[in-house]
């Protein structure tokens, strides 16, 4: 038989329980309410985070030019990032604008001529065929030609339209991380101690080393991505621009925007190389597509040079992560990947030097040895 004591504890612990459950559903529910409010600002808060922890080094120093006034450093950066950003951008925009226009003009008023092609296209391999006739009929009838790939025209129209629209809301992205990464330099220290704070709370003694990690990958990816990626486009540009190759410019940022993105730069080359090829003859052109091609696989050698440095993980480790995270969550998951990946890694290597402790202080010591040891 129930005591009315048994009842009264049975009656506590059921309102007990039943109060941790409606504070926990209430505290979940809150989370996912804040997470769907603060879900659009998301990416731009995490590459601000990223533009941040990148060019500290840069802030550091512009601070100490300014006399050590973070407020007035942080505006001063922020306005040059948005410099950088902005007018290439408006300069790039115009000169394509005008080159659209000019171009549009000229095919109205039928001013456009297409070139007829050179008798060595034909001998191409797989395609010289298929590229000499199309050509040669876009030389002498190139209302025809056009008419023949209207599909194609209408297809490709649309996703430049779409591929536009998307690179313009980038940009504004962009801009809007570069403020907030602003934000995130005028306040670095008590940002800072906020970081090791959380990693302390959820990581214990070893919090502090998670945070210089995350510190240390993000520089060593940015140096890594971002550094080997002006190098090639330095070389491919260079390259571009001895050869007189028409449009240089515009193929050089494209070029940029290839290597940041890890796309294979030599989708874009191949063409390039291709009329090159159509235009000159021999040695040039030979040299030409050489320096392009090298220049196109650079990465391979330089970013086991770059990537992983001054970070105590393997630079596999840092690669697969740089790899892996562009391929599952795109440009940002160049550097949130070998994040995640050095995180899981050190955890595991922590995991296993426990586990070594433990099993050493577990084996038993012989008596003979400690009896030799102490007569020895």
């Amino acid at each position: 038989m129930i005591t009315a004591e048994q009842k009264a504890t049975e009656e506590r612990f059921t309102r007990k329980v039943l109060e941790a459950t409606i504070r926990t559903g209430i505290v979940v529910l809150l989370a996912l309410w804040s997470f769907k409010i603060f879900a659009p600002f998301l990416g731009p808060v995490v590459w601000g985070m990223i533009i941040a922890i990148s060019t500290f080094a840069l802030f550091e120093k512009l601070r100490n030019y300014l006399g050590g006034k973070n407020g007035l450093a942080a505006t001063v950066f922020t306005l040059l990032a948005l410099a950088l950003l902005v007018t290439p951008t408006v300069m790039l925009s115009g000169s394509l604008m005008d080159s659209a226009q000019t171009l549009s003009g000229k095919l109205e008023s039928g001013e456009f001529q297409v070139p007829p092609p050179p008798a060595n296209v034909a001998e191409w391999p797989i395609v010289g065929e298929r590229v000499f006739k199309g050509w040669s009929l876009a030389s002498s009838n190139l209302g025809e030609a056009l008419s023949r790939i209207e599909p194609q025209i209408k297809s490709f129209s649309g996703w430049l339209l779409s591929a536009a629209l998307g690179t313009g809301l980038g940009i504004l992205a962009f801009m809007f991380s570069i403020i907030i990464a602003g934000i995130f330099l005028a306040n670095a220290e008590p940002c800072a101690a906020a970081a090791r704070s959380i990693f302390v709370r959820l990581a214990g003694e070893r919090g502090a080393q998670f945070v210089d990690l995350a510190r240390a990958t993000v520089n060593s990816v940015a140096q890594g991505v971002l550094g080997i990626a002006v190098i090639q486009t330095f070389f491919l540009a260079l390259g571009l621009i001895v050869a007189g190759v028409p449009a240089a410019g515009v193929i050089a940022v494209i070029t940029l925007l290839f290597a940041i993105a890890q796309i294979p730069m030599l989708l874009l080359y191949l063409p390039v190389i291709g009329y090159f090829f159509s235009i000159s003859e021999g040695t040039p052109a030979v040299i030409f597509a050489v320096w392009s091609i090298f220049f196109c696989f650079a990465d391979g050698f330089l970013k086991p040079l770059l990537l992983g440095r001054g970070v105590d993980v393997p630079m596999l480790v840092i690669l697969i992560g740089v790899v892996g995270g562009m391929i599952a969550n795109g440009i940002i998951g160049l550097f949130i990947g070998p994040i995640v990946l050095s995180f899981t890694y050190s955890l595991f290597m922590v995991w296993l030097d426990a586990d070594d402790i433990v099993t050493a202080a577990d084996t038993p010591v012989a008596p003979n040895a400690t009896s030799g040891e102490a007569s020895g």
